[in-house]
């Protein structure tokens, strides 16, 4: 039972990952209302990325026999930056926003990569899953990336 637990711990940490990457990209979104179309269409759509992962990710620890915990104490494994995203917006420009979406982006990516490289057993099936999640948040990480050096040059 204390192989599942870890491997449980791994997957709640996780979803807890996605569900601040949904609310960090939520505030986002109100912070660029009246700024950026073109981002609220990105952060929106990254922000359902993350509710997809984190329904996936649940779907894993049922089959564990567990419980899905997105909110669990603050005192988890791994690192999250993502309510640190949220708090932290400086601005309410296109420039403040991207490097705090980015910060975030690159949170969520030490996050999968301590998932990955944790000592929890895991099945074949759940590391394909959180691999796959991965490879599709690295994309996102390297697009939000992308806008920001993009409206830094046009900015200088």
């Amino acid at each position: 039972m204390q192989t599942n637990e870890k491997l449980l711990e791994v997957l709640n940490d996780l979803i807890e990952v996605n569900n601040d990457r949904v609310a960090g990209y939520q505030k986002a979104v109100e912070d660029t209302k009246d700024l950026d179309i073109d981002l609220q269409a990105v952060f929106n759509s990254m922000a359902n990325d993350s509710r997809k992962y984190a329904a996936e990710l649940t779907q894993e620890v049922n089959k564990l026999g567990g419980e899905a915990k997105p909110d669990h104490s603050i005192g988890g494994t791994i690192h999250r930056a993502w309510i640190d995203v949220k708090a932290t917006f400086s601005g309410h420009d296109r420039q403040a926003v991207l490097n705090s979406c980015e910060f975030g982006e690159d949170a969520a990516q030490k996050a999968y990569h301590e998932a990955l490289s944790s000592d929890a057993e895991m099945s074949a099936d759940v590391r394909q899953v959180i691999a796959d999640q991965q490879t599709a948040l690295r994309v996102a990480h390297n697009l939000i990336k992308k806008y920001r050096d993009l409206n830094k040059a046009v900015s200088a």
